[in-house]
């Protein structure tokens, strides 16, 4: 809508993706704060807490009369904002807010079915998850690719790409999208775990998006120039905004969790930059904590099935250091910090190559 009044009125300021991607930040943050705490006084009445799940440490069932499902909020917070601000035909933030809403409703679905049952066992099952997150992500690879999205494979510190995939990079951006929005969604499991992490991602990413999006930039730090991509940078400044006014009632102890519609669609965005910025791989820095609390998981399952004995106390690994004894504080910071320093490692592999 902006970029239209440029249009129309001759505003020159809003061309400019800087001003707003500044614009859609605010726009978000504040719109997140007003809502979100008539969300919360409205969810208490309806009793819409989050189940806790049974074998989850104990201090958790104190949360159990907790809110959940506030990804409604800051996603639809970020929807608006976006849509006030970006350009209206352009094709990947189009595809940016498509990921978006796919992936939320997945998680809606699977949050109403735990509110309603009050279990968290009665959400959706693995398989159907699993099923519904390959379709959405077949939708969006299908749109990428006749869209005309190049298909070839980057990896970090290597300018020139690797090799072509041609129709088996929709094979591979379905692994990226079903693996990262699983990983988030893992991690969101104490207060705050995952909003920051998903933060500092959603930034470094916004970063390469801006870049490759600007001809002189990427040219100097030899990525690949695709023209167009730096309209993303205004979904993903909206989608940091409305975070942080998230975390303002996040933050431990929180009075609201953002459920799976919130983090299952923070994983399919986070994929979604990734595989438009070439930087599938690089996922490893720029998720870290996702893809440490995902292979906890792994290593934990496959020990007890292979050895029955078990690698961690109880997984994901942040329940393994609450059953060592750590402040939740405590553990949420450190990954914090973890998330920080593997982002700005990713940042570094601009420069070499």
């Amino acid at each position: 809508m902006l970029y239209l009044l440029h249009q129309l009125l001759d505003i020159n300021i809003f061309q400019y993706i800087t001003v707003r991607a500044g614009i859609s930040f605010f726009v978000a943050f504040i719109l997140t704060l007003i809502i979100m705490p008539r969300y919360i006084a409205w969810a208490k009445s309806k009793n819409a807490n989050q189940p806790i799940y049974k074998h989850a440490p104990e201090g958790h069932q104190a949360k159990s009369t907790t809110p959940t499902m506030g990804g409604l909020v800051f996603l639809g917070s970020t929807l608006f904002a976006s849509l006030l601000t970006i350009k209206y035909n352009n094709f990947f933030a189009l595809g940016a807010l498509l990921t978006i809403i796919l992936f939320s409703l997945i998680g809606i679905k699977d949050d109403i079915s735990k509110i309603t049952h009050k279990k968290n066992e009665a959400g959706l099952s693995t398989r159907a998850k699993f099923l519904m997150q390959i379709g959405a992500s077949l939708i969006i690879g299908l749109y990428l690719y006749f869209g005309g999205f190049m298909t070839e494979l980057y990896i970090p510190f290597y300018k020139h790409p690797i090799f072509d995939m041609h129709i088996m990079a929709m094979v591979f951006w379905t692994m990226v999208f079903v693996s990262t929005s699983n990983a988030v969604n893992l991690t969101d499991g104490l207060d705050g775990l995952a909003t920051v992490p998903s933060i500092f991602s959603i930034m470094s990413l916004t970063i390469f998006v801006y870049i490759m999006g600007h001809a002189i930039l990427s040219e100097y730090l030899l990525v690949p120039n695709i023209k167009g991509i730096g309209e993303v940078t205004i979904v993903a400044t909206a989608l940091v905004g409305s975070l942080i006014g998230f975390l303002w009632h996040n933050c431990h102890p929180a009075e609201i969790f953002m459920g799976d519609s919130g983090s299952l669609a923070l994983g399919g965005f986070i994929a979604y930059m990734a595989i438009i910025t070439k930087n599938e791989l690089l996922l490893f820095l720029v998720g870290f904590v996702f893809v440490m609390e995902t292979v906890s998981v792994i290593l934990q399952v496959g020990s007890y099935k292979a050895r029955k004995k078990r690698v961690f106390k109880m997984a994901p690994i942040h329940h393994h250091f609450e059953l060592k004894g750590w402040a939740e504080n405590k553990i949420i910071v450190r990954f914090w910090i973890m998330a920080l320093i593997s982002n700005l490692l990713a940042l570094i592999t601009l420069k070499i190559r």
